[in-house]
Order: C-alpha cells, then structure tokens, then sequence
C-alpha cells in the first residue's frame, strides 16, 4: 500500500489521522521536530493496523531543508497532509514580532515551502494528492485573532490556485477549514461544546473528503454556514463587532 506523509504529526489531529490512514491500510511517514518523542505512539499504530511507520525529523520553518527532506523520502508518498500550525494570543502577536514570525512561518510560509517541492513532484508524475488543515479563521480578518487569521487565509488561497494548476494532473488537492477543535493548542481556552469538534472526528471528515475528492471541508459541517453568514455582514458593521 502508499505512504502518506503527515506534517506537523504530533499534533492531536495528525495523531488521529495516522490512525484512520493506518487502518484503512495506508504506511505512514510522520515528519515534524523532535518527531522521536512519537517512538511509542508509531509503534502502537504499527501493533494495532501492521502498517509501516516512518518517523522523520523536519522543521516546517527551515526553508533549506525542505528539498532535501523530500527527495530522501523512498518511495514517494501518494499524499502529504500539512497539519502543522502555530497559535499564540492575539495580544502577544501583535506586540511581539519574533511571535508574529513563527505565526506566519508554520502556518503558512512553510508549508508553501515544502508544498511547491510536493506539488511540482506529483504534476511530474500526474498522481496524489494534498491535504492542507487551514482554518475558519482565515475566512474573515477579526480583531480577537486576524495575525492568526490572516496566515489561514494566505493558506486556503494558496491551496486553492495549487488545486486549479493541478487538476489537469489528475492531483487533487483539500483544503480543510476545522472551527472550534479541543486540543492541545486550544486548551486554555473556553470553547462553546456545540461548535467544538473531537480530533477524531475532525481526521474521520478529513479521510472521507480525501477520499471522495472534496475541494473544501468545513468541520464541523454547521461551520459552513456560521462562516457564511459571518463573511456576508457589511464592513461598516463588522467593524464595529465583537465576535
């Protein structure tokens, strides 16, 4: 069976998508840093499913590693999901530029990085496909998080021109755009329990849009239309909001 290489793997989501990959038969490469710290969870996945389970040590911020991380990858993996993000306050963000930085560098700027290497690699080959966790934060730029919000926004258009220069070859490309996600990331914060998702069931919707060759997933679904709703508001009273 292919591989598929997860980026940004010790995440909660990564984690429960290596799982649903492995017991739908997929082999994994999981890539992120200090990726040893994942020894026992590969070898779980390895016990439960008998799929191969290939850790790699990478640094989505280290731009001059990217193309040399990819070409060693043996075989070529059939799908890279970029789960990778960074999420600091608002507050911090904005007052200190070293946090802006790493914002935009995880959420966006590497994985564009990684993701041209991966794009031109399966254009060649006319085969794959691509998985990139965005957010619904990059819909609409809000005072509560829009540094956040703006590298999400970056990333859904870029994913959405790789998916328009790929189609042609037969690539297909997912942008995935979760709300509220109980988390590691997400734990200091107060989440309304109707609107948050499980990482399992985030990696769950993400497979089956995968599968079925979706080009956008909001999950929870109900996040399409609170989205649409929110992007439709007159700028003159947006500003003015609190949401």
């Amino acid at each position: 069976m292919s591989y598929i290489l997860i980026i940004g793997a010790k995440s909660d989501i990564a984690k429960e998508l290596a799982r649903v990959y492995a017991k739908n038969g997929y082999d994994l490469y999981l890539a992120g840093r200090n990726i040893d710290e994942l020894q026992n969870f590969s070898e779980d996945i390895k016990i439960r499913s008998g799929r191969n389970v290939i850790l790699k040590e990478l640094d989505i911020t280290d731009f001059t590693t990217h193309l040399d991380f990819y070409a060693k990858l043996e075989p070529k993996p059939l799908g890279v999901i970029v789960v990778s993000g960074y999420m600091t306050e608002q507050s911090i963000a904005q007052t200190q530029w070293s946090e802006s930085l790493n914002t935009i560098n995880v959420n966006y700027t590497g994985a564009v990085s990684l993701l041209n290497i991966v794009a031109n690699e399966m254009q060649e080959s006319r085969n794959g496909f691509i998985v990139g966790v965005s957010s619904v934060a990059g819909d609409r730029g809000r005072k509560a998080n829009y540094i956040y919000g703006s590298t999400k926004a970056a990333f859904s258009a870029y994913l959405s021109g790789l998916r328009n220069r790929l189609y042609e070859y037969d690539v297909h490309v997912l942008t995935v755009k979760p709300g509220f996600v109980a988390t590691k990331m997400t734990a200091n914060l107060e989440l309304p329990e109707k609107l948050t998702a499980q990482a399992s069931d985030v990696a769950n919707d993400i497979f089956k849009a995968q599968q079925s060759k979706k080009n956008t997933l909001y999950t929870k679904w109900i996040w399409r239309y609170i989205m649409l709703i929110i992007t439709h508001i007159p700028e003159f009273l947006f500003k003015k909001m609190s949401i």
